[in-house]
């Protein structure tokens, strides 16, 4: 799939894939007969502006809300050059204070991946998107609107659902649900801890948040950095990862058992990503004891 141009999901959804290169999320644009909100900044000026001047040749309504999916430098660093009223959780909002006035140089980012503050791919990746002299142009900037569980935006015929959702990459993540199109922007909500020495899902913590997603009974799923998905694809993947969570947790975090059983259930040799994903599940359910 070519990931530098807009793509068209469906009547009232328009969205640049994610790019791996630099660890460019999905953006989105949602629009109604009134007004169109924008899924994400982006990860730099640079990220923000593709997006935007392509979309400009789509006659959208006016673009009124910029909505931030959680607080990671990938999703909040174009956050000024749309010049939107941005919305958030009011723990995203906390964590970008954090951000306010850090020095992005390459020795402050790798002294902060020494302190166990930052870790060493997102300071790799934040290095390859702004390299040398564009590391100016990182300043995050503070939402001008928050909300604590729920928020509603009616953009005329198509109504937008905001959610917070918590779970372990983020406890701020929120989605955005779009009702008449059953459409499901995750962001990074159902990925791993990565701000820890070693990966890692809270078993229970997976398990209720796939709860809260599939209340939702979305047609489609989009979480940021993969391609959207219909509801089955999302279900058999997802699927497989509820099995291993519930696994982890019959077996009382036994690896050999958890394999054992993931592999008679799936009826194959596990994959290195299976493997990794049952590692992750492991390395949660003994923090949670701790």
């Amino acid at each position: 799939m070519d990931k530098k141009t807009v793509k068209r999901l469906t009547d009232h959804i328009l969205y640049l894939p994610a790019d791996h290169d630099t660890d460019r999320p999905i953006l989105a644009a949602i629009s109604g007969s009134e007004r169109t909100v924008i899924v994400d900044a982006g990860n730099s000026p640079a990220h923000a502006r593709s997006f935007l001047e392509q979309l400009s040749g789509f006659g959208l309504p006016k673009m009124e809300y910029l909505f931030i999916t959680h607080w990671h430098w990938d999703h909040i660093f174009g956050m000024k050059e749309w010049n939107l009223p941005t919305i958030a959780h009011r723990e995203t909002k906390r964590e970008l204070q954090k951000l306010i006035g850090l020095d992005w140089s390459d020795a402050a980012l790798d002294q902060r991946v020494a302190s166990g503050t930052e870790i060493a791919f997102c300071a790799d990746m934040i290095k390859k998107e702004f390299p040398g002299e564009l590391r100016h142009a990182i300043e995050p900037v503070l939402p001008q609107l928050t909300f604590d569980s729920q928020a509603e935006i009616d953009l005329g015929g198509i109504t937008c659902l905001l959610q917070h959702v918590g779970g372990d990459h983020a406890q701020d993540s929120a989605v955005l649900f779009v009702k008449e199109e059953k459409v499901l922007f995750l962001g990074d909500a159902l990925g791993p801890a990565i701000y820890a020495p070693e990966r890692y899902y809270v078993p229970e913590h997976f398990l209720a948040l796939l709860e809260q997603v599939e209340s939702f009974g979305a047609a489609t799923y989009i979480e940021s950095h993969l391609f959207p998905q219909t509801q089955e694809q999302f279900a058999h993947d997802l699927n497989e990862m509820r099995w291993m969570a519930q696994a982890v947790l019959d077996h009382q975090g036994g690896r050999e058992a958890v394999t054992a059983e993931m592999s008679q259930r799936l009826n194959r040799e596990l994959s290195r990503d299976d493997l990794a994903v049952i590692s992750y599940f492991l390395e949660g359910y003994r923090k949670h004891l701790a």
